[in-house]
């Protein structure tokens, strides 16, 4: 009986010192490994973010973030997350921040922490190719003007009540829906619609920008409420790739 309980103490010790090891070891790694920041991206905005052809998230707001972590040394990890529910994902602690052609407003400034702005980026019509008409967006008077719901040329459209604003969910279904003819006129971020115009191989010749951005907006990294200790290695990491001229360099293979 004795004999039997001692062995029993035995096997108990065993398996403890095992698990603890266990443990100790997973401590170990948690410890010493950098903690992996989640960042969400609606990557349906090129040249911003996209998927490409391998199905990888790419643009200027990747090369950017990977640029920003390499000179602030932290970890991260981008997860492809729809528009609509972006910034409630980012309140709730779905994931740590998003960087998405993210527009710093004071509405947004109350729900979100913002990094310093990496982009000036205003709102301009995109048109058909043979369209001959006025290059303000108060010339779209009783006009179809497309916009992605949600967005700041969204809200720009929304002001003027004799604009027939058709919302989509995708900027890309609204400039599908110029080519075909189906809108008159298309509003979004300027970078965006340089992108369709200029490099789109679907859209080449057939789409043009008129006039100029009518609204200055500037892009920043936007971070849950009182996360500085993100935001702040964030505004670290932009400091120095404006100085040593990588986001000049971002701008031009992009943007140009």
């Amino acid at each position: 009986m004795k004999k039997a309980l001692f062995a029993a103490l035995i096997l108990f010790s065993a398996v403890l010192s095992v698990f603890s090891t266990g443990m100790k070891e997973d401590k170990m790694k948690e410890g010493d490994g950098m903690k992996v920041y989640v960042f969400a991206s609606d990557a349906t905005w090129p040249p911003m973010e996209y998927v490409d052809d391998n199905g990888d998230i790419v643009g200027f707001d990747m090369d950017l973030l990977a640029a920003v972590a390499a000179a602030s040394g932290f970890e991260y990890e981008v997860r492809n997350t729809g528009w609509d529910g972006i910034f409630a994902g980012l309140a709730n602690g779905s994931y740590d921040a998003v960087i998405s052609s993210v527009t710093i407003t004071e509405e947004r400034k109350a729900s979100m922490d913002f990094s310093a702005p990496y982009i000036n980026a205003g709102q301009i019509l995109v048109v058909p190719a043979d369209y001959s008409g006025g290059a303000m967006l108060d010339d779209f008077s009783g006009m179809k003007v497309g916009v992605q719901q949600g967005t700041t040329g969204d809200f720009a459209v929304e002001e003027l009540a004799s604009i027939d604003r058709r919302a989509y969910d995708d900027i890309g279904l609204a400039v599908e829906d110029l080519v075909n003819g189906n809108i008159d006129a298309v509003v979004c971020d300027s970078v965006t619609a340089i992108d369709y115009v200029a490099a789109n191989e679907n859209f080449i010749g057939k789409l043009k920008v008129i006039g100029e951005p009518f609204t200055e907006e500037e892009y920043g990294i936007a971070v849950q409420k009182g996360n500085e200790e993100l935001l702040n290695l964030i505004n670290a990491g932009l400091e120095k790739v404006f100085a040593d001229g990588t986001q000049a360099k971002l701008v031009e293979k992009w943007l140009r």
